[in-house]
């Protein structure tokens, strides 16, 4: 028997600017809450500004966003999983506590965490691969255990919806293919979108795709053909039949 599914995101309409440039315009999305969407896009076609909107880090030139009908981001939780370059590997902070730091909000500190919240966190660390870790410093992870680390930061709080920013970086491919299988069982409890350059691997996982570059076009499906590509001037490594990925190659006339 299916769930019901609820619109938890509506942008209508949405223009946004990056570094007084417009990087988006007339921008439409439903996330809803059985959706696993794959964002993909050339290098500054505006996937990030998106993804800024969508958290509600960057107001838009026009347009509306609503979360669940209104127009506060704090109407639903949203997970996010950035780029892990853009992590300090120098703060001193053990896996436990970075984990832990997921339930953070208002004034709650990491040590106050009741033991209910504690052993959520134990179950879940051992769910992804990463229970026997907890006393090490982030900064001696390799690629594939910050990001399970930073993914298990990012669930611990069972949000609505989960964000993820390039999550295949720096992880080799055996990882890769972990992660998304991970994705994949935990699309059953929330909806998903994972931003990428490459859909090489996604395809083969995410529901439905939407195509960005400065206009969105979205795709009720996993799969694209070249020639709608090349139509939304998004050229992008693809694509996927059936279950196996592989790269097509446009060859550019000059």
């Amino acid at each position: 028997m299916e769930h019901a599914t609820q619109i938890l995101i509506a942008l209508n309409k949405i223009t946004a600017a990056y570094n007084g440039k417009v990087v988006l315009e007339n921008v439409n999305l439903t996330v809803r809450s059985n959706d696993f969407i794959g964002i993909i896009g050339p290098n500054g076609g505006g996937k990030t500004t998106l993804v800024k909107v969508i958290l509600g880090l960057l107001k838009p030139l026009r347009g509306k966003v609503h979360y669940k009908g209104d127009p506060d981001p704090g109407k639903i939780s949203i997970g996010y999983l950035p780029q892990i370059h853009k992590i300090d590997y120098k703060f001193p902070i053990t896996v436990w506590d970075t984990v832990l730091s997921g339930l953070i909000s208002d004034k709650r500190l990491v040590g106050n965490f009741p033991k209910e919240n504690q052993n959520k966190a134990a179950n879940l660390m051992a769910e992804l691969g990463i229970g026997t870790l907890s006393n090490k410093p982030v900064g001696e992870l390799s690629g594939g255990q910050l990001q399970r680390v930073f993914l298990c930061r990012a669930i611990i709080s069972n949000p609505d919806i989960l964000i993820l920013d390039e999550p295949n970086t720096y992880v080799d491919n055996k990882f890769e293919g972990e992660l998304y299988e991970t994705l994949r069982k935990l699309n059953d409890r929330m909806a998903i979108l994972i931003v990428s350059h490459d859909v090489g691997m996604i395809s083969a996982y995410v529901k439905t795709i939407a195509c960005v570059n400065r206009e969105l076009h979205y795709h009720e499906s996993n799969i694209i053909s070249q020639e709608q590509l090349l139509a939304y001037n998004c050229p992008i490594q693809l694509i996927t039949h059936g279950d196996v990925p592989h790269t097509v190659l446009h060859k550019h006339e000059h």
